[in-house]
Formats: structure tokens, C-alpha cells, sequence
């Protein structure tokens, strides 16, 4: 409990370094057709330096494939402008942060149109100062950090997540951002986000590519069950109850990637708890019972 009579601590002003996330177990990437589109996407909006839209149901991966092609699980942290252990720009592999050039931004639930722009910034700015670095490292190159020290611009492209969480004062922050840059930008959202930028015609004008991404298919989610999870053994055509355990697991994501990931938690959790080798249909039944599954 706080002392009445002392005054409440003053609230410290937001730190941009703060927006940066903290760096997280990496998610298995999935080498699909949608994964490659997404890759083949981004390359030509970051060659052509357009405005990409890419939408898609939630669960599908949209997210997944954006930290993949920033390599941002890996970058982040060297954003951050930490000095400790491991986080020092110059610890990373010198062909990550030069093959990236690009940053993942996702907005606030609750922010002021400013925020966007300032953080976005702030990012695109520590991306050029930690290229720099590496390309001046062992010629005596200056720290980045100093604010006379020089630097090239070289963040090619912008990737915003959640987009739909933008208004329109921040949308329009984002155009003007773009065209003062140059920099190429991809708004991921949910499906219905381009008939919302219709209504801007001064950004969606400057939209040259669209990509719909689309959840798995039958057998894309064989491959992934088979591949990503190869310990469950769900590979294995010749057990007909391997053969039904696929057909559920299948049936009841949908082609949804993270509820298969949820669901296959689910089925690691009963075959540990009952000592179970082998995946059958009522183990994927009764771990389906465990899922809270939404609208899709």
C-alpha cells in the first residue's frame, strides 16, 4: 500500500526503445506457396518502393512470414541500443541485418497519430546506424549512437502488422512517411482492409501490390504436421489409425496454422499425461475438447 502523505511518483515519459519487443522462441516457419508468395510479395514492393497490402484470416500466418523476412526475432534486440551480452550490433552475423533492411512495426491498441510516426523513425534510424556500424567495423568507423557521426539511410522497406488498428490521422502519418522516405511499405490486416483504404484515395492510390493470404490446404497441412512435428509421427500411411489421427487434426483447424500449433500442444500434453506412443483419432478428439476455437 502507498503513504498518503507522499506524492505519487511522477509517470516517466514513453522511451521509443521500449516499442522494440523483447526477443521470443522462434515460430517454425512454414516453406508453403503462401510463405513463398508472401517472400516473392515483399521483394518486389521493397524493389519497386510501392504501398503492398497484404490481408488474410487470423491464424494463417501472415505474421509469422513478416518476422521471417525481417529476420526480426534476430534484429530486434540489436535495435534496441543495448550494450549488454549478446546484444551488441556488431555480435550479429554481418549478412543478417545487411540482407534484412527492413523493419516490422506493430501499432498500439491506444496511440496518438505522432506515436507511429516517431517510432517508425526511431526504428528505420537504428537499422541505418547498425548497418553502418558493421560496414565502418575494423576501418574506424564512429559509433552510431553519436549524433555526428554519419550515417546512410538504409532501411528499403516498412512493414506494419495489425494495420487495422490505425485511424486515419496515422494512416495518412504512414503515407507521408512514404513518400518523404521513399521506403517501401506493407499494411498487413484482416480481410475487408482494402475496401477501409478505398476510402483514402491519396494512399490507396499508391498501392501496387495485393496479397491474400490464404490458409493451408489439405495437403500443405499434411506436410507441415510431417515436417514441423515429426516426433508425433503422423508420416507414418501405413497405421489406419495414424491415417484417421491426420484426418482430424486436419478437419479441425481448418488450415489454420495457429490452432494447429494450440491443437498439437493439446495432443503433446494427453500422450505425456497417459503415457501414450501413438496418435489416434480420440487423442486428437479429446485434445479438441481443450481448444477454445472462434470464428474462422
Amino acid at each position: 500500500m502507498t503513504d498518503p502523505q507522499r506524492p505519487a511518483p511522477a509517470r516517466r515519459p514513453a522511451d521509443p526503445q521500449t516499442t522494440i519487443p523483447r526477443a521470443r522462441l522462434p515460430t517454425p516457419v512454414m516453406a508453403t506457396k503462401e510463405h513463398r508468395r508472401f517472400l516473392e510479395f515483399a521483394d518486389a514492393v521493397r524493389r519497386k518502393r510501392y504501398v503492398g497490402l497484404c490481408f488474410g484470416a487470423p491464424g494463417v500466418g501472415k505474421t509469422e512470414s513478416a518476422r521471417a523476412y525481417t529476420r526480426w526475432d534476430q534484429l530486434a534486440p540489436h535495435l534496441s541500443g543495448t550494450r549488454a551480452t549478446g546484444t551488441d550490433p556488431t555480435d550479429a552475423p554481418v549478412g543478417e541485418v545487411l540482407a534484412a533492411r527492413a523493419v516490422l512495426y506493430t501499432p498500439k491498441v491506444h496511440s496518438t497519430p505522432l506515436h507511429p510516426d516517431k517510432e517508425i523513425s526511431y526504428l528505420c534510424d537504428r537499422l541505418g546506424w547498425t548497418v553502418e556500424l558493421m560496414l565502418s567495423t575494423g576501418r574506424g568507423g564512429t559509433d552510431p549512437t553519436d549524433s555526428t557521426s554519419g550515417r546512410a539511410d538504409h532501411a528499403e522497406l516498412l512493414i506494419v502488422d495489425e494495420a487495422d488498428r490505425l485511424k486515419t490521422a496515422a494512416l495518412e502519418q504512414l503515407r507521408d512517411h512514404h513518400d518523404r522516405t521513399g521506403i517501401g511499405l506493407i499494411l498487413i490486416g484482416m480481410p475487408g482492409i482494402g475496401k477501409r483504404l478505398a476510402r483514402y484515395p491519396q494512399l490507396y492510390s499508391r498501392v501496387g501490390f495485393v496479397h491474400h493470404y490464404k490458409p493451408l490446404s489439405v495437403d500443405e497441412q499434411a506436410f507441415v504436421l510431417a515436417h514441423h512435428w515429426p516426433h508425433l509421427r503422423l508420416d507414418n500411411t501405413d497405421d489406419y489409425a495414424t491415417t484417421e489421427a491426420v484426418a482430424a487434426v486436419t478437419r479441425i483447424p481448418n488450415g489454420n496454422f495457429h490452432l494447429t500449433t494450440r491443437l498439437v500442444d493439446q495432443i503433446e500434453r494427453i500422450l505425456e499425461i497417459n503415457q501414450i506412443t501413438t496418435v489416434t483419432k480420440e487423442v486428437v478428439e479429446a485434445a479438441r475438447e481443450n481448444l477454445v476455437i472462434g470464428i474462422m
